[in-house]
């Protein structure tokens, strides 16, 4: 099986997660796609992949509103140095995603283990979590718990950390 998306869903399955993919306009940006989605329900994320100062990848998880300190994050989550953008081409090499459709859900295609996901402690919390399926013209619905099961399914654990920057967001159900 070699398309992503289908290896991704074959994957929920497997877990007994029951992901319904719902059509969403392509878009490149939180604010963009906060236009486009209307009343979707759930509470919606920002994706980055960052890397410390010795390559070391992360991909933040956080609420789509919360501001990240870049020159502190690091200190957060025991990294190396502060912390900087992944360039795109990394992104689509080791994720296997467009830098528009970042999710945690990459992990999948990332075989090397290269990748920690960190998510914003806050989020845990949430009844529903929004990720595009590897692609940005849909969105699904995770529980926390599965997200959590999902990420430990690729062979590593995702670290629920406190980001800072999450007060003031709001409710996130």
């Amino acid at each position: 099986m070699t398309d992503p998306r289908e290896r991704l869903f074959r994957r929920f399955e497997d877990l007994g997660i029951d992901a319904v993919a719902v059509p969403y306009p392509a878009h490149r940006t939180v604010e963009e796609g906060k236009a486009l989605r209307g009343d979707m329900a759930g509470t919606f994320t920002k994706n980055l992949l960052l890397k410390d100062k010795k390559g070391r990848l992360f991909l933040i998880v956080a609420h789509e509103d919360q501001d990240l300190d870049l020159k502190s994050l690091h200190k957060r989550l025991g990294a190396n140095g502060r912390m900087g953008f992944a360039p795109a081409d990394l992104v689509e090499r080791v994720l296997g995603v467009m830098p528009g459709a970042l999710t945690p859900l990459a992990v999948l295609n990332d075989d090397r283990g290269l990748v920690t996901v960190a998510i914003e402690a806050g989020l845990m919390d949430a009844d529903q979590l929004n990720f595009h399926p590897l692609v940005n013209t849909e969105s699904i619905g995770l529980e926390p718990a599965e997200l959590m099961a999902f990420i430990a399914s690729c062979g590593r654990a995702g670290v629920a950390a406190d980001l800072g920057g999450m007060a003031g967001v709001g409710p996130l159900n």
